[in-house]
């Protein structure tokens, strides 16, 4: 009798054979039964014995056959999304002929290639599920957008309040009145309807609590788009201090989030595609940056002391042995430019990819103070991991505590075409992107099409740390009641008292004490915020000084500031077995001292 289904006849004393049948089965269900040929050969006489001793043998219900490459596509056609390699063997000139050649290839040596089957997917592969993985994803990007929002929610008012540093106001009432209705497009946020200090706070502490939401799985979907638009909306009301490549970070991680949520497959590859741009990007601008210090494996020596929040762990690291400190920058190299790279390769090779990437994201994690962005880095290396993985490393005991992870059915066709567009323009607008960093000339319709998206930042440019800065150039604020007698003013997190242990504010993101170390690298007088921020100290304006470790000034504000330049390193060992952490000395004056009109 003949089959009701077609069948695939493999070599079942052949290790290769077995076990890849075994994965295809599991791909294909009940669509297509899997025998090995010493059972059921002599049920077909019209096939030489050698046939199928060389080959897989595909045998449809009506009594054709196939062989080879064409069989094994045929039969994986039968598996949901793994139709298009028979269309490709059928209608891509030249496939064919390459498929059956690798294919004969690979027969011929069949014991190799087991072995290295087995060492990169596992001796027990089976068809890798997202679920348990994309669930901890979401709930732990929650707690990334908690600390977001948290963390620019109490420093709001004194950075874009009514009386804060930049007031929100003074940009909305401008722009609008300067460009129009426009500004909807170019400058997408919420704020155009209401600038006040309230709706400010709100905005805030609304994202905490929708964070809190996706946190506890409670309306995922919503609560990832209204976590975006909010975060968008913060980006551009937070003015110079939004403008850090881990808010746009953040950004498209959560829009890769929401795709996700609706179709998982593509979205752990669209996240995957960040992971990898971003960590490459980071290596390569390094390279085409052409600085010294990177090509010759000097950066480091430098990096731990002039970075901009360095943490107590920062001044062991900065003295480790110059050929150590060369040895690591070699490592981070390999880790940024190579095993990028790994991510689209099969299983084992992702975890090694994964695994390189989270020991470089935590030894920057413990020498600088990097708010979120470390930890948001390690959790997109969770998606190289497959839910058959994960539930091996998990504890018992929180693993009883997941949902079980069934696989959920193929979304409704609408959704697909939706997703797929989505992700189509994303790679496309992100290869844009690359190619204009590796200093490329894109066709002027791609970048047409990129600027019409690039305010939604659902796609943005990466690259660390281009051009290592070799000394710290620290701004000291002075104030003085009688222009004789100056007192310094104390950041919460920056360096400036030398006996001062450097902090730790992880995955808080002192929004000022970054801006100050980027201040040091620019003119003042390019600085819109930098007087406005004086002004605010001569008023002694609460919001402002809240921002603050220490007002010299808590009762009367002092009648003259300036700003003064030093030169920070870490102090020698000497020095630190004394209680000193830092060392400095005086290069001149950063910004001149001024008063409010009228003193």
């Amino acid at each position: 009798m003949r089959p009701t289904r077609p069948m695939l006849v493999y070599d079942g004393d052949c290790g290769f054979c077995g076990y890849w049948a075994r994965y295809w089965h599991q791909l294909t269900g009940d669509s297509v039964s899997y025998r090995p040929y010493q059972e059921v050969a002599a049920q077909y006489p019209e096939i030489p014995l050698a046939d199928f001793q060389r080959a897989v043998q595909y045998i449809a219900p009506d009594g054709r056959h196939a062989s080879a490459a064409k069989a094994s596509f045929l039969t994986l056609s039968h598996a949901r999304g793994k139709a298009f390699w028979l269309a490709l063997y059928r209608g891509l000139p030249g496939f064919a002929a390459i498929a059956e050649r690798a294919y004969a290839f690979t027969a011929a040596h069949r014991p190799a290639f087991y072995r290295i089957s087995v060492f990169l997917w596992g001796r027990d592969y089976q068809p890798p599920r997202h679920d348990l993985v994309a669930f901890l994803f979401l709930r732990l990007l929650g707690l990334i957008y908690l600390a977001a929002f948290v963390s620019f929610g109490v420093q709001a008012m004194g950075l874009i309040g009514s009386h804060g540093i930049l007031p929100l106001t003074e940009l909305v009432n401008d722009i609008g009145a300067r460009i129009g209705p426009v500004r909807f497009y170019w400058m997408p946020m919420l704020f155009w309807w209401n600038a006040s200090d309230v709706v400010i706070e709100a905005v805030c502490w609304l994202g905490a609590g929708l964070s809190l939401l996706l946190v506890f799985n409670l309306l995922p979907r919503l609560s990832l788009l209204l976590l975006y638009v909010l975060y968008l909306s913060l980006l551009y009301g937070g003015q110079d201090f939004m403008t850090y490549q881990w808010d746009t970070f953040l950004l498209e991680t959560g829009f890769l989030a929401l795709l996700m949520s609706f179709s998982t497959t593509p979205g752990i590859w669209l996240l995957r595609w960040l992971l990898f741009r971003f960590m490459f990007m980071s290596g390569m601008v390094k390279l085409l940056s052409g600085d010294p210090n990177w090509w010759n494996l000097s950066a480091l020596s430098f990096h731990f002391v002039t970075q901009p929040l360095p943490t107590p762990l920062a001044w062991y690291a900065a003295h480790l042995s110059l050929d150590t400190l060369k040895v690591l920058t070699a490592g981070t190299f390999f880790v940024e430019l190579v095993l990028p790279f790994l991510i689209f390769c099969p299983r084992r090779l992702r975890f090694f990819a994964a695994f390189g990437i989270v020991l470089l994201q935590s030894c920057i994690l413990m020498t600088g103070n990097y708010n979120w962005f470390n930890l948001q880095t390690m959790l997109l290396c969770l998606l190289l991991f497959d839910d058959a993985a994960v539930r091996r490393i998990l504890p018992s005991r929180l693993r009883r505590l997941l949902p079980p992870g069934a696989q959920r059915g193929s979304p409704p066709r609408g959704i697909r075409l939706t997703v797929g567009a989505l992700a189509l323009l994303i790679v496309f607008c992100s290869l844009v992107q690359m190619d204009l960093r590796f200093g490329g000339s894109p066709p002027a319709a791609a970048q047409t099409v990129d600027s019409l998206f690039e305010p939604l930042h659902m796609v943005s440019g990466y690259g660390l740390f281009a051009v290592m800065t070799t000394q710290r150039d620290e701004i000291i604020i002075e104030g003085s009641a009688d222009g004789a007698d100056w007192r310094e003013y104390e950041f919460r997190y920056k360096p400036g008292d030398l006996t001062r242990r450097p902090p730790w504010n992880i995955p808080h993101q002192p929004r000022l004490d970054w801006q100050m170390w980027f201040a040091a690298l620019e003119d003042p007088r390019r600085l819109q915020w930098f007087p406005r921020f004086l002004k605010a100290l001569l008023e002694n304006q609460p919001a402002v000084l809240a921002l603050m470790e220490k007002n010299p000034f808590p009762e009367t504000p002092p009648r003259y500031v300036r700003a003064q330049f030093y030169d920070y390193r870490f102090s020698d060992r000497v020095e630190k077995a004394s209680g000193r952490w830092w060392h400095r000395h005086l290069l001149g004056t950063y910004y001149p001292e001024v008063s409010l009109k009228g003193e």
